[in-house]
């Protein structure tokens, strides 16, 4: 009887079906697959940098082996996050010059400066993240205590949102500005007819034109710092909005050589040296590294009072802003572009530049199929104009800006056309997909900041009560897929990324918190606490 059952035994054994060897199995989780159909799941197997299986825990563990199991511990999974919108080596470097975010007066902008160039020797002094709509005194700034301070090195200063210098009358100098310079798409500030060393918008170019460049290794250090800050967010994929080919070049090599795990979706910068060279070579694709985009500058920042309106700014008469880009040259660049498989993201922040934009966009387009052409920010938008984004056309936002703007932003359009601003709802609602990012280093990092300003429209202080404009605030489902699924829609990667399913790279993030269920006002707090790209364990 014994040898009889002993038989059976090996007999069932023989019977079974072999599992497969794995890299490594994950169970116990509350995932988030952001699948077609929004499905949970327990569990799932890598091998291969990539999901071969997603189910529950029996499905997987019954199929699959594998030498390490990592137990969740319930803890939500979701794909790996993606930032739409970014300046992922603009955050790099600002690791490498003063940190002027948060300062309070122009005086503890100077504070700051001084402070730096005492432990500092650097031929210039560069620093980045002052905003005067955050000062008691809600102007410009104007350059005479940088004047008495720095006689004798170049000072450049940059706003939050990248469109405004101030700079030192020895920076001035160097770029031979005067008070008869002239640029077109922008704007010198000056009062009672001398130069304040503001700088809006183009007129910025000159000063960039005569400062040292950054050096390889500084280029290198700021890619590795900016990485570091990411990841430690769970972003696995950045899409950074205006790299020239060198910086392209030394990423690529980074990633080769397993120095840089995180991946990027690279748009290059429209001057004629990136759009000779890449709408020429075609795309550029490897495992982590995606060239496949333009970024163009339509106008400029709202916050600056550099983006293009229609009607005047409610809040400085006769003054409409200003295309940095002509009209004629973004309608030149887009049949550009549209006749080769690049892709066309172009910033538009006042409703007059969305216009233009959308209408370019149109006509290039005429007649081809999934080109999935992108409005950066598409900020400000007037009534009619809306229907555009169902052309195909996908609108690229960032929650935050909403929250950070909303302060002024009335005073600056009006209560009228402010309905327009900031319509992340609406846009979706005729888009049928979204984008979202931060702009960082513009707003912060946190893609937690971003996901409560898109379900929530507040800011941490729980400001205002019932939301910004509460209308055009996005569900939490569709916030997620923003930051992943539609996030790579965007980018022609949807079938390589932006949910875990079979077949898709191993990117996702072990989240401390339900994103989809912990109290609204604690989504900000949530962490990753470990994320993962392509399998390997980054945090």
């Amino acid at each position: 009887m014994k040898k009889l059952i002993l038989l059976l035994l090996v007999t069932i054994s023989a019977c079974s079906p072999k599992k497969e060897k794995v890299d490594f199995i994950v169970t116990n989780a509350n995932v988030y697959t952001v699948d077609s159909t929004f499905t949970k799941a327990q569990s799932f197997a890598v091998k291969d940098n990539v999901f071969i299986a997603v189910g529950t825990d029996k499905e997987i563990t019954e199929k699959y082996t594998s030498e390490k199991t990592i137990d969740a511990g319930g803890k939500t999974i979701t794909p790996g996050l993606i930032d739409a919108h970014c300046h992922f080596f603009g955050l790099g470097m600002n690791q490498q010059v003063v940190d002027l975010l948060d300062t309070k007066s122009f005086d503890e902008v100077v504070a700051r400066v001084s402070a730096f160039q005492k432990t500092n020797t650097k031929t210039f002094i560069a620093g980045r993240g002052w905003d005067q709509n955050d000062w008691e005194v809600k102007e410009f700034p104007s350059k005479e205590v940088l004047d008495s301070l720095f006689p004798a090195i170049p000072v450049v200063l940059q706003r939050i949102d990248g469109h405004a210098y101030i700079v030192n009358q020895y920076a001035l100098d160097l770029a031979n500005i005067t008070t008869e310079t002239v640029v077109d798409g922008g704007e010198i500030v000056q009062v009672n007819g001398k130069l304040t060393g503001v700088l809006v918008d183009n007129p910025m170019a000159l000063i960039d034109n005569v400062l040292p460049k950054p050096s390889v290794a500084t280029q290198v250090q700021a890619l590795k710092d900016a990485e570091k800050i990411c990841v430690d967010y769970g972003l696995t994929t950045v899409n950074d909005a205006g790299l020239d080919k060198q910086t392209i070049e030394i990423i690529d090599s980074l990633q080769q050589n397993n120095e840089m795990d995180i991946r990027v979706y690279a748009m290059i910068s429209a001057n004629k040296e990136n759009l000779d060279y890449y709408l020429t070579k075609g795309i550029v694709k490897t495992d982590k590294l995606n060239v496949r985009s333009v970024k163009v500058y339509g106008d400029g920042a709202l916050g600056s009072r550099g983006a293009a309106l229609k009607a005047e700014y409610s809040d400085k008469h006769n003054h409409y802003g200003a295309m940095v880009t002509p009209v004629a040259e973004i309608n030149n660049l887009a049949n550009r572009i549209a006749k080769t498989e690049y892709q066309m993201n172009t910033h538009a922040i006042g409703d007059s530049a969305n216009v233009a934009v959308l209408r370019a966009y149109k006509s290039a387009l005429k007649n081809k199929e999934d080109r999935r052409w992108k409005v950066e920010h598409a900020q400000i938008i007037a009534p009619q104009d809306f229907d555009y984004f169902k052309l195909g056309i996908i609108p690229s936002v960032q929650p935050t800006h909403a929250t950070s703007d909303m302060y002024w932003a009335e005073d600056r359009l009006g209560k009228e056309r402010v309905k327009g601003a900031y319509a992340f709802k609406k846009l979706l609602d005729i888009a049928g997909v979204i984008a979202l990012g931060t702009d960082f280093p513009v707003e912060r990092v946190s893609p937690f900041l971003t996901f409560y300003a898109a379900v929530a429209r507040k800011d941490t202080k729980n400001y205002p009560e019932n939301g910004f404009q509460k209308e055009n605030a996005l569900s939490r489902e569709e916030t997620l897929k923003g930051m992943t699924i539609w996030a790579a829609y965007s980018n022609f990667e949807e079938n390589e990324k932006g949910s875990i399913e079979a077949g898709k790279k191993a990117d996702f993030v072990i989240l401390s918190d339900n994103i989809m269920e912990i109290e609204e006002a604690k989504i900000p707090s949530i962490t990753a606490e470990q994320v993962f790209i392509g399998g390997k364990q980054v945090k």
